[in-house]
């Protein structure tokens, strides 16, 4: 018998002696509500003394089992996932929101929650640990998209082929919908970057905003001053707010960057790539099945490609093609950056001074161009935060007229919306730099 057991029944002996509760509780050192409780129970039981006995703290309705069969179906799945994951042109993903795809797919009644696969799964022992990724300490600011087309990241990942030959993978993403493009090439250039780019928003259509990183073919190089290339006029013409990430802060473009992994291991990794005919051939199979694949947590069984279409999509005409000399345009270029140690900023290989900070913090800088000129201003925040300050406003030079935006590529004025699609259960990630893996 346990000792508190010993005692539950010393307090009924007492209670039965004449004593009353609170004579009781001291001498057992427990509470009144302590006697009260058992008192209640002994005589609730009619004097059975196994009532002071502890009970079951199982749930009266314990949660339905999975049928036998539809168990046995998630390990069959998982496993086939698995060897399919194997083959040169197969998706690499085996996780619970695949499995759950898949079992739709079959018509499986009842059809299993995420939870339940993934409890049959660890019971099993076929689960598989996830990989941490540690954050920077600097917070940046970020826009928070809500629905597709608002924001698109666009990024390189360089793959080498046998012999030697670089190729440069362009990835683009489109963050809420998940719908991906790309193309590779065999370099970098300027003229890439913007070709890409006609076919990034050919394809997924021209978005609010499109952050790239500060690779020289985006940025227009790292030698003049104030230097405005090619995909910033680009950007310009078409209607599109270019945003460029955080110098040296892969994190902030962290869903094209999570994009690259999956990229990589399903196409590089798997399959003997001899030559680029072969590079595009896989390549163009992978976004293929990627597109029209039900595993990313985020999306609640939908494919990018069926997430992708509850957006209002604004596609470049596919006959497009823009002026050899591309003019500036009206509209705004962003810039995420850290202020340095001297409580300066570094805007397209100019130092802006921004007093008013203290240093490692992150900012956003826009560069806007309008009819009177460009100015540029740096805010704590970006531009859909509830509450943000401009801490600093400088004028920028420019020596070339700026033009109006072409009728085709004028939005409607309608307020960044963050809400997201009705039938989104999960909560897409807030900050760019959680790389989870959707693998396992």
């Amino acid at each position: 018998m346990s000792d508190e057991l010993a005692v539950r029944r010393t307090a009924i002996h007492l209670l039965r002696s004449g004593k009353a509760v609170g004579e009781v509780a001291p001498e057992v050192g427990r509470s009144v509500s302590w006697v009260y409780k058992w008192r209640k129970r002994f005589l609730e039981a009619d004097g059975d003394w196994r009532a002071l006995e502890d009970r079951s703290r199982a749930p009266h309705h314990p949660p339905k089992r999975l049928p036998e069969s539809v168990r046995q179906k998630i390990r069959m799945v998982r496993s086939e996932l698995e060897v399919e994951a194997a083959n040169p042109g197969e998706l690499l993903y085996i996780g619970a929101h695949a499995i759950r795809g898949r079992l739709r797919k079959q018509r499986i009644k009842p059809l299993p929650s995420i939870t339940s696969i993934e409890r049959e799964l660890r019971a099993a022992g076929l689960t598989k640990p996830r990989n941490s990724q540690q954050s920077d300490e600097v917070e940046y600011p970020h826009v928070q998209p809500g629905k597709p087309h608002q924001l698109v990241q666009v990024d390189i990942v360089p793959r080498h082929l046998p012999g030697g030959p670089c190729v440069a993978c362009f990835n683009a993403i489109d963050v809420v919908s998940r719908l991906p493009t790309g193309h590779q090439y065999l370099s970098k250039r300027s003229i890439d970057a913007v070709n890409f780019l006609l076919e990034v928003w050919r394809d997924l259509g021209i978005a609010t905003y499109t952050q790239v990183d500060n690779e020289s073919c985006f940025s227009g190089g790292f030698t003049h001053p104030g230097v405005l290339g090619k995909v910033l006029r680009l950007a310009l013409l078409v209607g599109t707010e270019l945003v460029f990430s955080p110098i040296r802060h892969p994190e902030s473009n962290g869903y094209v960057e999570r994009f690259h992994q999956d990229y990589t291991k399903n196409v590089w990794d798997k399959i003997e790539l001899p030559n680029l005919d072969a590079v595009h051939s896989h390549s163009a199979h992978f976004f293929d099945i990627y597109r029209h694949s039900p595993h990313h947590s985020a999306l609640d069984g939908c494919s990018p490609q069926e997430m992708h279409k509850l957006g209002q999509t604004r596609n470049l005409p596919v006959n497009y093609n823009p002026p050899a000399k591309l003019p500036l345009t009206l509209g705004k270029v962003h810039f995420i950056r850290r202020v340095s140690q001297n409580r300066q900023i570094m805007v397209l290989n100019r130092k802006w001074d921004v007093p008013s900070i203290e240093p490692d913090l992150g900012v956003w800088a826009t560069l806007q161009f309008t009819a009177q000129g460009a100015k540029l201003r740096i805010f704590d925040a970006a531009p859909d935060a509830k509450r943000r300050s401009c801490l600093a406003v400088f004028p920028f030079p420019v020596k070339e007229p700026i033009c109006q935006l072409d009728s085709q590529f004028q939005r409607p004025q309608v307020p960044f919306d963050r809400s997201r699609p009705a039938h989104m259960a999960a909560r897409i990630a807030r900050t760019f730099g959680q790389w989870i893996s959707t693998m396992f």
